[in-house]
């Protein structure tokens, strides 16, 4: 199984108590007021935005609030305008990771992600650093308890996704960038439940890193995605098995 997957595994189980902070309905907030920005304020015209409506939807988010983002992103209402940042840098043991963020002042931004970094024994890198270990790539994944395998498989597949494999309790469903968005509406369609899904790194490749490193890497990267800004962090190492459970 690699690194990416059991990472992955360990994020989907966080996912329900990511779910009851108050930091998550503000990512939320950010991705759909910038999509709203970019593509307009139609969700049938913009998958982007339909894609940010569905995931706050998921997470419970009221309508009210969903509605107030979608106008200050079209700017029918006063906002705040955020800006899309790529971070690069490398962790304890020699990690590669990726940080996307949304944020209205990138000057603070930086200062606050280095800080992070150089705190659990990383370092911030330059620009172009590390991206070529990554791969842009759709993610979506569903627990088991909410899809047969043989459909979802087929669904997913005869709409354009890579690959879709199956980890421990979820299916990944791996598309490329601009297909993304044409499988999480064919499973929205066919009311089947998506756990997390965005379009994000994936790393090429795993290196894997000793036990204390491993921990210092998962400290880093879960206080990387706690970040009011952060909309995702990748990292390319593998865990080690003894550290599944505690990360879990």
């Amino acid at each position: 199984m690699s690194g990416h997957s059991k990472w992955s595994s360990i994020k989907h189980k966080k996912a329900a108590k990511d779910q009851k902070r108050g930091k998550l309905f503000t990512k939320l907030i950010k991705e759909i007021t910038v999509a709203a920005r970019m593509g307009g304020g139609d969700i049938n015209g913009n998958p982007r935005l339909r894609s940010a409506v569905l995931t706050a939807k998921g997470a419970s988010m009221p309508n009210d609030n969903i509605d107030r983002a979608i106008k200050k992103g079209t700017g029918e209402l006063e906002g705040v305008t955020y800006e899309e940042v790529q971070y690069e840098g490398y962790g304890p043991g020699g990690a590669a990771i990726m940080v996307q963020v949304l944020t209205d002042n990138k000057n603070r931004t930086v200062q606050e992600i280095r800080r992070l970094f150089e705190k659990h024994g990383g370092n911030l890198g330059q620009t172009g650093c590390v991206a070529w270990m990554f791969d842009k790539k759709g993610l979506i994944t569903v627990e088991k308890s909410q899809a047969e395998e043989d459909r979802l498989f087929s669904l997913a597949l005869d709409v354009g996704a890579e690959d879709v494999r199956e980890e421990e309790g979820i299916f990944e469903i791996l598309t490329q960038p601009e297909d993304f968005h044409k499988v999480r509406d064919v499973l929205e369609r066919e009311k089947i439940a998506t756990a997390t899904a965005q379009v994000t790194m994936l790393p090429k490749n795993t290196v894997t890193v000793d036990a204390k490193h491993a921990e210092q890497i998962l400290k880093l990267t879960e206080e990387l995605e706690d970040h009011d800004d952060v909309q995702s962090v990748s990292a390319n190492f593998d865990i080690p098995n003894e550290f599944l459970d505690k990360a879990s």
